[in-house]
């Protein structure tokens, strides 16, 4: 289940201030706060699951590939402009490009992942490979 976790980029420690205990066990690695869908990724007897929050994207500027055993998922939510002119006391959510990049186990079946998007979370299902059943093999004389 280890092959799930997130690939990280090496970075300076200089960027990370203030840094807590989890985030002291990623030290060194370089980890863009700005905009970064949070990830769950379960497994099922036939499948794993991989659910990434992208509320306030269109699915049309969500964007998957599989290249090498690696699942990346890319995207960008966009700015609201509005026409109005308004004076912001507090600006909390993100906009911007991102990228989660997942190292899948080698017993997929990669060419059936499914991907849907709703309510602002994008599915994937990707199918575990079915188990040969043992066959007995007869010795010819």
């Amino acid at each position: 289940m280890n092959t799930f976790l997130p690939i990280l980029r090496r970075n300076s420690l200089f960027d990370l201030p203030d840094l807590s205990l989890f985030d002291r066990f990623f030290e060194g690695y370089e980890v863009d706060k700005s905009w970064l869908p949070d990830l769950d990724v379960s497994e099922t007897d036939k499948e794993f699951i991989v659910r990434a929050e992208v509320p306030g994207i269109e699915k049309d500027n969500i964007d998957i590939t599989l290249t090498d055993g690696l699942l990346t998922i890319k995207g960008e939510k966009k700015h609201e402009k509005e026409e109005k002119e308004e004076n912001y006391h507090c600006v909390e959510r993100r906009y911007g490009s991102f990228a989660r990049t997942l190292r899948l186990p080698s017993d997929v079946e990669h060419d059936k992942i499914d991907a849907s998007y709703k309510d602002g979370v994008l599915k994937l299902v990707i199918p575990k490979p079915e188990k040969a059943e043992a066959k007995k093999i007869e010795i010819k004389n």
